[in-house]
């Protein structure tokens, strides 16, 4: 499996960790999908979305896989009054990363990362290795300090 600049960062932080690789099917980019490949239950596997705000501009919201950004919680937590997701034709632009491969770990610029408070009730996590079919699994108090990360209440689920 190749390093991407994500899994370079970890190793730079000295921050343990396991790769899984699966399949990628480009029409099912789903964290729920990818969980189910990689044997984890879905909300372990978290999915990294891409926000712009009214005053801050660009930041990322880290949430489980089985679960939905609930923007005004998120609006909240950053100080902003409205807060919107990316158009997924932007994300290459501002991460460097496609969809189904972002992560908030080497991204092309360091945005403010908020992340969902259940990340704290696992041992291990998964989230995307900055490409589509490489996780990267580590503990999430590894993940937080490595994208100084700030917990708060930020997922509701799917509707």
């Amino acid at each position: 499996m190749r390093k991407t600049n994500a899994v370079r960062l970890l190793d730079q932080w000295g921050i343990r960790y396991k790769l899984s690789g699966y399949s990628v099917d480009a029409n099912d980019l789903a964290a729920e999908t990818v969980a189910a490949k990689i044997g984890l239950p879905p909300e372990q596997v978290f999915k990294t979305l891409v926000a712009r705000g009214d005053r801050i501009g660009i930041f990322m919201a880290v949430i489980p896989g089985n679960q939905e950004l609930n923007l005004k919680a998120l609006a909240h937590v950053a100080g902003e009054k409205k807060v919107e997701l990316v158009a997924v034709k932007e994300l290459q632009a501002l991460t460097g990363y496609i969809r189904g491969g972002v992560t908030a770990l080497a991204a092309k610029r360091e945005f403010p990362v908020y992340v969902d408070e259940t990340i704290e009730l696992f041992d291990v996590i998964s989230i995307s290795a900055g490409v589509r079919g490489l996780q990267v699994l580590l503990a999430p108090a590894d993940y937080l300090r490595a994208t100084k990360g700030k917990l708060a209440a930020l997922s509701q689920p799917k509707l």
